[in-house]
Formats: C-alpha cells, sequence, structure tokens
C-alpha cells in the first residue's frame, strides 16, 4: 500500500552536528518552545501542504471531526488547489501556511494528509513568524518535514500524530486529548487486549535491546527523516530518543534507509530508538531478502541503546500523537514512552 494511497484511503560525528543543525535556532533542544493548549470553542486551521484533497466529501469528513473535539474549522484558502499530485503550487502551499500561523484567531494547525511535497516548501516559509506565533501544528507521513523544519528553525514543539484524514478512533482520540489538550505528561502504552486468542498477537512490542533512558523525542516518517538529513532543516540528534515509522518500503530500503542514518552519525549519538509500524513492510518473494527484525538487528542491537520495535506510531488507525522536541523516557521491556513534562502549556 503507498504512503499517498494509505493517506487517500484514510483519507563523521562532529562534522554531522554542523551539517545537522547549520541554524541559530537549533542549538538547544531544553529550550523548546510549547504551544498554548487546544481546548474546545478553538479554532483549527485544515491545510495541504503536501499532497493534493481529492474531493470536498473528505474534507466534510475532517470538518465534522473536528468539530466533534469542540473546535471551529478554518480552512485555508487555496486548501482544494491542485497542482499535479499538489496540493497546489508550492508557494501557495507555503503562504497558505504562514497565513495560518499569522492569524492569531487560529489556535492550531492541522494538516489535512500526506503524500509528497512539504520539503519543497522548506525554503519559502518565514520561520521567525512561527517562532513568534507558537501553536500547535499535527501530522505525520510526509508532514514530518515540516515537523521537524519547524522545530530545527524555532524550537517549536510540534506533533507527529493523527491527520484530518484519519479515524479518528478512541485510541487516538484518547492520547490527542491528554496531550494536546489537557497537557498531561502522559505515559504511552500499546493496547494489551488478547481478543479470540490464547496470546495477544496484535500490537506486541519486540524489544531490541532492554533497559530504559532518557531524551527528547526527534524522529518521524524514517523516508522523509533519511532525505533531510545533510541540510538545515533537521534538529540536532545527540541525547534525543528517535523515534520512526514508514509504510510500503522493502526490506532492503528499510535497510538503505537506516544505513543512511548510521553512516550521518545519527545513530550514534542517540540514547534511544523506537520503530512504530512499518505498514505493509514485508520481505519481498524472491530469495535471499532479510527480515524486518533481521535488519533492526544489525543496524540497532549493536548500538546498546535501549529500542524496540512495534509501537503505535505511523500508517495504523491507533497511533500515539508523539511531542517532537519534549523530554520523555522509554522502557523498552514494557514498549513504554512517558513525557517527562507537559507538551503544552
Amino acid at each position: 500500500m503507498k504512503r499517498r494511497n494509505f493517506l487517500k484511503t484514510a483519507g563523521l560525528s562532529s562534522l554531522a552536528a554542523g551539517l545537522f543543525a547549520p541554524n541559530n535556532f537549533a542549538q538547544a533542544s531544553e529550550k523548546a518552545i510549547k504551544p498554548k493548549r487546544l481546548k474546545p470553542g478553538d479554532t483549527v486551521a485544515l491545510v495541504s501542504p503536501s499532497g493534493a484533497t481529492a474531493t470536498r466529501f473528505e474534507v466534510t469528513l475532517v470538518k465534522e471531526s473536528m468539530e466533534a473535539l469542540g473546535f471551529k474549522v478554518k480552512f485555508a484558502d487555496h486548501l482544494f488547489d491542485r497542482y499535479g499530485y499538489l496540493g497546489g503550487k508550492d508557494d501557495v502551499r507555503a503562504s497558505d501556511l504562514m497565513a495560518q500561523f499569522a492569524d492569531s484567531s487560529v489556535a492550531g494547525v492541522v494538516a489535512i494528509r500526506g503524500g509528497w511535497g512539504c520539503a519543497r516548501i522548506l525554503p519559502l516559509l518565514d520561520y521567525e513568524v512561527i517562532r513568534r506565533n507558537p501553536k500547535v501544528f499535527i501530522g505525520y507521513s510526509d508532514i514530518t518535514a515540516l515537523l521537524l523544519a519547524i522545530q530545527a528553525k524555532t524550537g517549536l514543539v510540534c506533533f507527529h500524530g493523527p491527520i484530518g484524514l484519519d479515524p479518528w478512533n478512541s485510541f487516538t482520540v484518547s492520547y490527542f486529548r491528554k496531550i494536546v489538550m489537557d497537557a498531561e505528561p502522559v505515559t504511552m502504552q500499546n493496547p494489551s487486549e488478547v481478543g479470540d486468542h490464547l496470546t495477544q498477537v496484535e500490537n506486541r512490542v519486540q524489544t531490541i535491546v532492554a533497559g530504559s533512558a532518557s531524551g527528547f523525542l526527534k524522529g518521524g516518517c524514517l523516508s522523509i527523516v533519511s532525505t533531510l538529513l545533510g541540510t538545515e532543516y533537521v534538529p540536532q540528534w545527540k541525547d534525543s530518543l528517535l523515534f520512526v515509522e514508514d509504510v510500503d518500503e522493502e526490506i532492503y530500503r528499510i535497510d538503505r534507509l537506516l544505513t543512511h542514518l548510521k553512516l550521518a552519525g545519527v545513530l550514534r549519538q542517540i540514547n534511544g530508538f523506537v520503530f512504530g509500524k512499518c505498514t505493509e513492510c514485508n520481505p519481498d518473494q524472491e530469495y535471499g531478502s532479510l527480515t524486518l527484525e533481521q535488519v533492526l538487528d544489525d543496524h540497532i542491537k549493536p548500538l546498546g541503546v535501549p529500542a524496540w520495535y512495534g509501537s503505535m506510531i505511523g500508517h495504523i488507525p491507533m497511533k500515539f500523537t508523539m511531542p517532537v522536541g519534549i523530554e520523555a523516557k522509554i522502557d523498552s521491556e514494557k514498549g513504554l514512552i512517558q513525557l517527562l513534562e507537559p507538551a503544552v502549556f
């Protein structure tokens, strides 16, 4: 299942440090800027900074989901624009996003979908305006490019969480409310239902290296994280808890992406590692494919940092809301992610 199709239906160490944070704002994650919590009655803006929104019916569903959460809804001016597979030309998508940050009546910004295109608009954004007008910004998949760039350039805590077209089920809504609306320093844990089985089958935690660690949550969609390395649009990785996820990547490509992170010096700087879900990332049918477990053992186990696979992060219906830039503690045997501070004020 291609990333774009999923979203349609769901709706060198020292050198590396210089390469990955060549901007004034990306020098200290500890100085993160927290947005104000969302509350019923607030206005949230819907934007399409990535792929094109297919139909007005999709937008209607998103609007109703936001209203069910108690929000008023604003449409970005060019929400329905299309430029090939993009939600409008680069300058239009960038101006739509900037307009929401500059609008004092808007309390939060929700990406309606992912796809591809966010990286194209990174040079067009005014990060000083964003820094002066901190507000909740949430999405995942290709939106990872914006989450990391904004966090790196401004220090603003962004949220790797549901897009507008996601199914806003009780699991997803619960973590969204607790983290973004109630300002709770929650502990995130996979569901533990056994169902009609003798033991739990779904959503299990698979420990790679046992232990616990603290650090700053950084990450997102693995392919997007890898693509941005070497640019000015990624935060510092030192003392981070790196979380990644992806969709429809063959195992050799996951291998290649993690190899890139290793060669770029990212993996040697992290305190812990969480691989969420890799949806439709199955070994191909040809002889000789590695398994995902083998690839993670090759790249992650030698690091010796606490690590696990299977967290509720990624292109899945039930998902955590992960604050990018907030200090947390992880337990890789239990699969716990404990926020050590509220992500909003």
